[in-house]
């Protein structure tokens, strides 16, 4: 039955989709202490459940490129992540690391056994017109301050996420319970960094708490577990379609909660970059239909 588990791996994407106005509204806290906070949050969650049955403390033997490939994913990603959203306007960095949904579709048909397709090409054009509407718009219109370092992280955390979610399927038996373990060992990656490049920061209000802990719970922790058994145990056609609303979701709760404006740019952009990968998951979509 793949019913339930496919609608855990949606709230997965409805929690990816809160990232961006979670970061926002964190306040200024450095990247790797905010990824140490969040992470330290998500491996609870993973050992809280694991408490209960001990016998899953099991599934942390895992091989070395497993734990690998886990610390590239999570503390890469988000580090990027994180920087991007402090170096760039939320709403543009935003929409260029949610590219990674357009990349994944893109890298899967050069898979064993998959082909590139005129419409993967055409897709991909798309998306990266799209990101490239916003390059060019830049902040206040051009690469000034530090937003280049900003729109750099963004390309890259959508490149990591992309590269990670592909090499993923090459341990697809590895059960869930091992992101408890990658949460964990981020933490531990973050802090160090911390402490060695970065002056600690702490919200300021109240309201920045919220969001670091809402952070830690939901895109940078929750998330994590929901996305792995959904994509284990449901329906990926189905997941993988839906991901790719990830960025017009993402950019449309900012804009609400007054972290960017609905300029026509934006809105081009992110039709094009949504659109691109429809277009490019539209053999998926056939077969959703004919089933």
């Amino acid at each position: 039955m793949q019913k339930i588990p496919t609608l855990v791996g949606f709230l997965a994407i409805i929690m990816w989709s809160s990232l961006a106005v979670l970061t926002a509204a964190s306040g200024t806290m450095p990247p790797f202490q905010l990824s140490a906070i969040c992470f330290a949050i998500g491996s609870v969650i993973g050992v809280s459940a694991m408490l209960r049955q001990p016998s899953r403390f099991r599934a942390l033997r895992q091989p070395a490129k497993v734990w690998a490939l886990g610390l590239f994913g999570l503390f890469g990603y988000h580090f990027l992540y994180f920087t991007a959203l402090r170096n760039a306007p939320a709403v543009e960095a935003g929409l260029i690391a949610y590219v990674w949904p357009l990349l994944i579709v893109v890298g899967s048909a050069l898979l064993p056994d998959e082909r590139l397709g005129w419409h993967h090409v055409a897709g991909a054009l798309l998306g990266l017109s799209g990101t490239a509407l916003i390059l060019l718009q830049g902040a206040d219109g051009g690469f000034g301050g530090g937003s280049l370092i900003g729109y750099g992280a963004a390309v890259l955390a959508a490149l990591t996420w992309s590269s990670y979610s592909l090499l993923s399927r090459r341990f697809g038996s590895t059960p869930t319970d091992v992101i408890t373990g990658f949460c964990m060992m981020s933490a531990v990656a973050s802090l160090l960094f911390h402490l060695l490049m970065e002056t600690t920061v702490w919200p300021a209000t109240p309201g920045q708490w919220f969001a670091v802990i809402g952070l830690g719970l939901g895109p940078v922790g929750l998330a994590f577990y929901a996305w792995d058994y959904g994509v284990k145990n449901g329906n990926i056609q189905i997941l993988g379609v839906a991901s790719y609303a990830a960025p017009l979701l993402s950019t449309l709760i900012l804009i609400g909660f007054g972290y960017g404006e609905a300029t026509l740019t934006i809105a081009v952009a992110a039709m094009l970059i949504t659109g691109g990968a429809f277009l490019a998951a539209k053999d998926l979509l056939k077969r959703k239909k004919r089933k």
